[in-house]
This record gives structure tokens, sequence and C-alpha cells, in this order.
């Protein structure tokens, strides 16, 4: 890689980190605990994580990291850190030595100069839209993704539209639908979906901050893939946040095999990304 090249690459983990600091910001409060910023959410929806201070470039110890677990533990959330590990190499060694597990993924971006994608059309009976505040399919737009990633990969799995139909029951009752109906209402998440008879198959999400936008969220119910909907999803993402001035849009892929489907779409890796957490069972 040349000079330029590797510039590049800078800025855009730059922007990628101020990104990271800022976006739980309109959710959750920030802990300062030195080297770590530990987010704690407001309110329902995903829990957040600790991760680097916006920078921070000194050490990272493993008491900066027990430190922070105690805090987790104590508020009753994850243990869990996310980082990029080209940005701040030194906290997996530190996250190991505190006893988290770290796993990679890798991380993708889209820039400014890449050729915009059209959408595709979806299969008969399928609807590919962006999900508004008030749109009957939100629901399972919000369940579906739990469903994915209960059962993580590409293959087809068993989870279908009854178990769908279950966890969106489960979704209009704790609230989480009208605090993510704000979010959109107030330009913080878009939410696309692929429908079919009411229910979100597959679904995910962007959340723009200036010129920057990640995308998450985004899951296939398991007995539903490999029909190229996860593709469809992040393709509307990606125009809406194109749409909303975004030069940089980046995700991190679960693995892999994920990682060339978005590579299908244009994104390329330009780091990793890592999670810490307790090994499985403890």
């Amino acid at each position: 890689m040349n000079s330029a090249n590797d510039d590049d690459r800078r800025e855009l983990l730059a922007r990628i980190e101020q990104y990271y600091d800022a976006v739980p910001r309109s959710g959750a409060r920030a802990e300062d605990f030195g080297p770590l910023t530990l987010f704690v959410r407001e309110g329902r929806g995903w829990p957040f994580y600790a991760r680097p201070a916006l920078g921070w470039s000194g050490p990272v110890s493993a008491g900066n990291v027990a430190r922070v677990r105690a805090r987790q533990r104590e508020l009753g959330i994850p243990e869990s850190f996310e980082w990029v590990a080209e940005t701040t190499p030194a906290l997996r060694a530190a996250a190991e030595e505190a006893g988290l597990t770290v796993h990679e993924h890798p991380l993708m971006a889209l820039g400014p100069d890449a050729p915009p994608l059209a959408l595709p059309e979806p299969a008969a009976g399928l609807e590919l839209r962006i999900v508004g505040p008030e749109d009957p399919v939100l629901p399972s737009a919000l369940a579906v993704p739990h469903l994915a990633f209960a059962d993580p990969g590409t293959r087809t799995g068993t989870a279908g539209t009854a178990e769908l139909r279950e966890a969106t029951r489960a979704v209009a009752a704790d609230g989480s639908v009208e605090q993510m109906a704000a979010r959109i209402r107030a330009g913080l998440t878009c939410v696309a979906a692929v429908v079919e008879d009411g229910l979100a198959l597959c679904s995910g999400q962007h959340q723009p901050v200036g010129p920057v936008s990640e995308i998450v969220a985004v899951g296939t119910l398991p007995a539903a893939r490999r029909r190229g909907l996860g593709q469809a999803v992040t393709a509307a993402l990606l125009a809406d946040a194109r749409s909303r001035g975004a030069g940089t849009v980046f995700l991190s892929a679960g693995d892999e095999d994920v990682a060339r489907i978005y590579g299908r779409l244009g994104f390329r890796r330009v780091a990793t990304a890592l999670i810490a957490e307790p090994p499985a069972g403890e």
C-alpha cells in the first residue's frame, strides 16, 4: 500500500472513530474511565458497550478493563467492549489479560467515490421499503434481527414466520417500537425491510452522524435466507444514507462469508473490528 493510500486509510479510520464516539451519545450517557469510555443506554434498545476514549493514544491495562467490567456488572449490563484493532492495538492484550474473549470481524467501508447502486427488484410477493415511524411492519422489522443473530451465519435455519410473529408480539409490548419511531422521526435512525404478508423477513438500519453512517443490525429470518434479502436491504440503506449526504458508509461483517456478500455491493475491508466479552458460560 503506498503512502497516499495509507493517509486515506488513516483519515477514514479517524472519521470512523469520531463516529463511534458520537453515535451512542444520542441514546446513552458516557462514563469516563481514563483510556476507556463506557456508554450506558438510557431507555430501551440494544445495550451499549465500552470503547477507547476518543483520541486516546496511551497504554491500556488489564486493570483499566477490570474497572469497567466491575461497573458493567454493577449496572447489570453486558460486559462488552468494542474497538478497531488498527486504531487501539494495545486494548486486545489488556482485554485478554482481564479474562475476556476477543472476536474479530471485518470492518468494511464504501467511500464517496463508489458508484451508486441500483436497488434490486424483489421477487414476486416481496416489497423492499424504508420503514416509517407509523408503519405497521416496524415491530417485525425490529424483531427479525434478534432471530437472525440467535442463529448466525448464512445457512438456511429453522426459525420461520411462527417464531417471527411471537418475537414481534414481544417487541410490540416492551416499548422499543415507540423508542425507534421517535429516532426515525428525529432522523437518527433509518430502518429498511423486505416485507411479505405484512412481516419483515429481513431488516436493517443505518444511523447517520454528519457525513458518516454505519449500517447495523442487518438480519434475515433464518428460514428465509439465501434469497438475496440482506443484499437488498443493505442496498436500500446505502441509497438512503447517500440521499442524506453520507459520504462514508461502513459496517462490520459477522464473518468472512458475510463479508463476501457485502463485497458484492462494493464494500471493501479497511480494518478489523474487535468485540471482547466474557467466555461462553461465564
